[in-house]
C-alpha cells in the first residue's frame, strides 16, 4: 500500500458528553460521558466491565486543517514543536485517542470517565488498555 492511497473508516459509534464546544481537556476528563455503539455492534462489548480502562480512538470532527508545527497547547512561552510531537487535534489525519476508565456498560453504551471529547464526536475504535503492551514498563 502506497501512503498516498485514502482509507476509508466508518464510525463504530459517537461520544455523548456535556461538552458541545471546546475546554481544556483537564475540565472535561472531570465529567463522566458516553460512549454509544451503533447497535449491531453490541455484541463486541462482551466481556468489559465497569473499572476496567479502555484506549478511545476518535475522530477530531471539528478539527479544520493542520499546521506541521505549533505551540504546545497555543502556549507561546514554551518552543513551537512538530505536530507528531504534540496531542493537538490539528493534525494530518485528526485522530484523537484518551485512555478512559469504565463505569459501566449497558447495551450498545459505556459509561466513562477520563475521556476529553465533544459531544457527537465519531468513536472510530475502542481497545483494552493493557499496561503489558500499553506502557512504558512493557520493555520499550
Amino acid at each position: 500500500m502506497r501512503t498516498t492511497e485514502t482509507i476509508t473508516l466508518t464510525p463504530i459509534g459517537h461520544v455523548e458528553s456535556r461538552f458541545a464546544e471546546p475546554v481544556a481537556s483537564e475540565e472535561m476528563r472531570r465529567h463522566p460521558s458516553r460512549l454509544v455503539l451503533r447497535p449491531d455492534l453490541a455484541e463486541g462489548l462482551d466481556g468489559l466491565a465497569a473499572g476496567d480502562w479502555l484506549v478511545v480512538l476518535f475522530y477530531f470532527h471539528r478539527a479544520q486543517g493542520y499546521e506541521l508545527r505549533r505551540y504546545p497547547r497555543g502556549d507561546t512561552s514554551q518552543p513551537m514543536r512538530g505536530v507528531f510531537a504534540l496531542r493537538s487535534q490539528y493534525r494530518p489525519n485528526p485522530i484523537g485517542f484518551t485512555v478512559a476508565r469504565i463505569e459501566a456498560v449497558e447495551g450498545n453504551v459505556v459509561h466513562v470517565s477520563g475521556l476529553d471529547a465533544l459531544d457527537g464526536t465519531p468513536l472510530l475504535d475502542i481497545k483494552p488498555y493493557v499496561s503489558f503492551f500499553d506502557s512504558d514498563s512493557a520493555g520499550g
